[in-house]
């Protein structure tokens, strides 16, 4: 199968192209300049456009464009930065598979979706919470429209990524190690993670199975919370984990994407997945964190 990947360069994207040009897939990537490569095709999505031949004869597009949520504080015009780097490619690219005939559409999103759900479990039926990143997924996800009833349109809510590098373990790694590692608040948030080995097998997964459309949780089955991830993380770098970083400061410090990133959580669980018959190779997180350490 022919496959548009936009959002290659990134943490997932790299290792999604990788996985389907190993099993068998021609992969083409959208690059935001004069295509260089053979493999490459320039668009840009503020202007709608996409070279000529792009799509042809494409039997799948990922989509995986979207800037850093934790990477800067929430201003107004970082929040206007988050929100058109998701849904602005999203249209453009929903509207392209419906024009060239494209037959699926599997699009980035996150566990964001639902807000701060405490103790309560959550899968896919579950509905939209508030806040600044539910609002933000609702119109992500709202983005793919076009592509409705046209195509076979997947929304990936992912969780946080654990790998050797990159992703939220590559970002916490350095601070262990420097014996500052420690929880978040009272610790008692869930993190919905999922190790990138399993992240990218499921997109392999929804690009090729037919019968999967709707919202996915990538997500583990285990979903733990900030407390238990700290001591799990420090056990595998042989850490202690005795510090706490207060809700407070961190409030004072990152504002609103500290209440809502770091501070909330939602107890997440791939039901989709499962009931399709995905198998996970990292289902706890401990087997994740220690993968990650080996490499």
């Amino acid at each position: 199968m022919r496959v548009v990947v936009a959002g290659s360069s990134g943490l997932i994207g790299t290792s999604v192209v990788a996985a389907l040009r190993g099993s068998g897939h021609e992969v083409v990537r959208l690059v935001r300049r004069r295509a260089a490569a053979p493999d490459e095709r320039g668009w840009d999505p503020p202007a709608g456009r996409i070279d000529a031949g792009a799509l042809d004869g494409v039997g799948a597009v990922v989509n995986l464009c979207g800037a850093g949520v934790a990477d800067k504080r929430w201003s107004d015009s970082r929040k206007q930065v988050l929100l058109d780097s998701r849904t602005v490619p999203t249209e453009v690219l929903a509207a392209a598979v419906v024009e060239h005939g494209v037959p699926v559409l599997v699009n980035s999103s996150a566990v964001g979706y639902y807000g701060d759900t405490g103790d309560d479990v959550v899968d896919e039926q579950a509905p939209a919470g508030s806040g600044f990143l539910a609002g933000l997924c609702r119109r992500w996800e709202a983005a793919t429209s076009a592509a409705e009833g046209r195509a076979r349109v997947v929304r990936m809510r992912t969780g946080l990524v654990i790998s050797p590098a990159g992703g939220l373990f590559g970002k916490i790694r350095p601070l262990f190690a420097l014996f500052l590692g420690g929880r978040l608040g009272d610790g008692r948030q869930y993190m919905p993670w999922i190790s990138l080995d399993d992240a990218v097998a499921a997109i392999r997964f929804l690009v090729e199975d037919d019968e999967v459309s709707g919202a996915v949780n990538l997500t583990a089955p285990s979903p733990v919370t900030n407390a238990e991830f700290t001591r799990t993380v420090g056990q595998a770098l042989h850490r202690p984990t005795p510090w706490v970083a207060p809700a407070f400061a961190l409030k004072a410090v990152l504002g609103e994407m500290a209440e809502e990133g770091l501070l909330a959580g939602q107890r997440a669980v791939p039901r989709v997945l499962e009931r399709h018959g995905f198998r996970f190779l990292h289902p706890a997180l401990g087997g994740a964190v220690a993968a990650a350490v080996e490499r």
